[in-house]
């Protein structure tokens, strides 16, 4: 399974969710880095030298990210929803279609209602 880092708007119970799923996520509070407004270019920068995949909700930022710099481990940017599992799921789905997350962007959105 993944090697996940979640960023600090970072759903908990979704990363719950996602280990029960069988994913290895460290939390930005686990890594010690939280409270401290560190800019989303070292967080991509943190989860890189991890080698973890980074998972956000701060879809804007991390986009033009990935756009300004592809070298990376890997991003998934998600819709928010408060259907915990359901996020996890279709994170965990996204996963599970990509052979390598290197370089790559993938977007996760909450299905319309």
């Amino acid at each position: 399974m993944a090697r996940l880092y979640s960023n600090e708007n970072f759903p908990f119970p979704t990363v719950e969710e996602l280990r029960k799923l069988g994913h290895e996520v460290l939390t930005t509070l686990e890594s010690g880095r939280a409270g401290q407004r560190i800019p989303d270019d070292a967080v991509l920068e943190f989860a890189n030298s991890a080698q973890r995949i980074l998972i956000t909700l701060n879809r804007k930022h991390f986009i033009n990210l990935h756009k300004s710099n592809p070298d990376h481990f890997g991003i998934i940017v998600c819709t928010f929803d408060s259907n915990f599992g359901a996020l996890a799921k279709r994170i965990d789905d996204a996963l599970k279609t990509i052979a390598e997350p290197k370089g790559k962007l993938m977007r996760v959105n909450r299905p319309n209602q």
